[in-house]
């Protein structure tokens, strides 16, 4: 009995010594999906960098503390944080409802709107039931594109789905797919900057409703980390206030 309580006594200690441990923070592990250009993506030397990747590291920096990053791919991204793989996820994840049951978000950090994209030889200028029937839309499996397209499109038009961008992109140039529906950026940059090919963006860029597009670019924790998504949020509307944040966003996205 004396032994059954020591070792529980002794369990205890270790269990607060662990959580007053992680509470420091000085080391944080953040997951993030590759390669989404201009988000996040490797350089032909192989350094990883994008829009997250910088924000993510000033962030760290304003903050304190060092950060690891931790490629995922997307599909298991949310159960590698619930695996304590990492500590965070930074990779570009909307905020929405569903995803709250599940994870706690920064607050948001960019708003992204989503794009048909298509080649210029597909002659429609807006996709809708009509102009989609018969057609083969390509999505990223597990994103807002995939749920928006699956409950809008589903039964008029065949939805193929990919672990990556880079492989959809791949089936879009091998004419496989007649039209892809990716984050604006994301498609610009592996479409509509790509020199060997000619595509365009059908009809406007879109963001409603939220119930899909949600609230913008978060970072997401698990549940209990609230006071280390409060030390990121601090750290962000620092960056915005001194101008860093600025700076960064020029970078990739000019200055709109």
């Amino acid at each position: 009995m004396k032994k059954l309580l020591t070792v529980s006594v002794l369990g205890l200690a270790i269990a607060a010594a662990s959580s007053a441990q992680a509470r420091n923070y000085d080391h944080v592990r953040i997951g993030v999906d590759v390669p989404y250009e201009p988000m996040e993506y490797r350089t032909a030397d192989g350094e990883l960098t994008g829009f997250d990747i910088d924000l993510g590291n000033a962030l760290c920096d304003q903050i304190g503390i060092t950060c690891e990053w931790i490629e995922q791919e997307w599909d298991g991204i949310i159960p590698g944080l619930m695996s304590r793989n990492y500590d965070a996820i930074m990779s570009s994840m909307t905020i929405n409802d569903e995803r709250r049951q599940q994870v706690l978000f920064s607050a948001p950090y960019i708003t992204m709107p989503s794009a048909w994209f298509a080649p210029s030889s597909f002659d429609i200028t807006e996709a809708n039931e009509e102009t989609l029937a018969g057609k083969t839309i390509g999505v990223q499996r597990g994103t807002l594109q995939d749920n928006y397209v699956t409950d809008n499109f589903n039964s008029v038009a065949s939805i193929s789905r990919y672990s990556t961008a880079d492989d959809m992109v791949l089936d879009m140039q091998a004419q496989r797919l007649d039209i892809v529906f990716l984050d604006f950026p994301i498609g610009q940059s592996t479409l509509l900057n790509n020199d060997d090919t000619e595509y365009v963006v059908i009809g406007e860029r879109i963001s409603e409703p939220k119930e899909y597009f949600g609230d913008g670019f978060g970072i997401a924790f698990r549940q209990r980390d609230e006071a280390l998504a409060e030390k990121f949020n601090e750290a962000l509307a620092e960056l915005k206030d001194d101008g860093t944040y600025d700076e960064i966003f020029e970078r990739y996205f000019g200055e709109e």
